[in-house]
């Protein structure tokens, strides 16, 4: 059986999310997202059959086949970024967690226009400025908030972000925090905006405690991933 100690792992991740959550006082529930990529369908089979609902996918060239192999009653994720010409590909997910500009949004709003459907996303917001990210700045923020609401094609369901690969815990909580503030501007401008995405496999009980209702775990669960 692939990931056999998958469902000794996932018990382990929700004890620790739930003393997290606690330390943290915000309150909320929190999902938990199974990484796959770089494994097989196998992977998320053993996901569904440890009963987590959620997948995420990096890339939607490695996420379809995936789809088409199997029949499993899961939630879609796409969570890594996503070029304009792909973005009919949206419609086979559940949620896109990575918006992460403005010409973006136009085009997913367009696909949405066409298919009379509106597409769930999260914005994507760049806390810490980093160059080699994509993401909403602080300083476009409250502009953007404002524009979408025009993009009636976009359901904005809250905010993802990540934070850098060497970060302290100051920086994490900084970047964390930053993003729960983006969701409260986009909230403003009226949208509903529920969903806080935000900790990987290495920070997720900061994120957590900051008050993350969506973690993105992969290594964790699944144990290191092949390239």
């Amino acid at each position: 059986m692939p990931f056999p100690d998958l469902p000794m792992r996932l018990r382990d991740v929700r004890d620790r999310i739930d003393a997290a959550t606690r330390r943290g006082g915000h309150g909320q529930a929190v999902t938990i997202v199974a990484v796959t990529k770089t494994h097989g369908p196998d992977a998320v089979q053993a996901a569904a059959d440890a009963g987590l609902g959620d997948v995420g996918e990096n890339r939607v060239q490695e996420a379809l086949p995936k789809m088409d192999a199997l029949a499993v009653p899961v939630r879609w994720h796409l969570i890594g970024h996503l070029q304009r010409n792909k973005v009919k590909s949206l419609a086979r997910f559940d949620l896109f967690q990575a918006l992460d500009s403005a010409r973006l949004a136009d085009a997913v709003h367009g696909l949405a226009a066409a298919n009379t459907k509106p597409v769930d996303v999260l914005v994507q917001v760049n806390v810490a400025g980093e160059a080699t990210k994509g993401g909403f700045e602080r300083p476009e923020w409250a502009a953007e908030a404002e524009r979408m609401r025009g993009l009636d094609g976009l359901r904005v369901r809250g905010v993802m972000t990540m934070a850098p690969l060497d970060a302290d815990e100051h920086m994490l909580r900084t970047v964390f925090a930053g993003a729960r503030e983006a969701r409260d501007v986009w909230r403003a401008a009226g949208h509903e905006a529920p969903e806080l995405s935000m900790g990987m496999s290495n920070d997720f009980e900061v994120a957590v405690e900051e008050g993350a209702t969506l973690v993105r775990l992969g290594t964790i669960l699944f144990g290191a991933r092949s390239a």
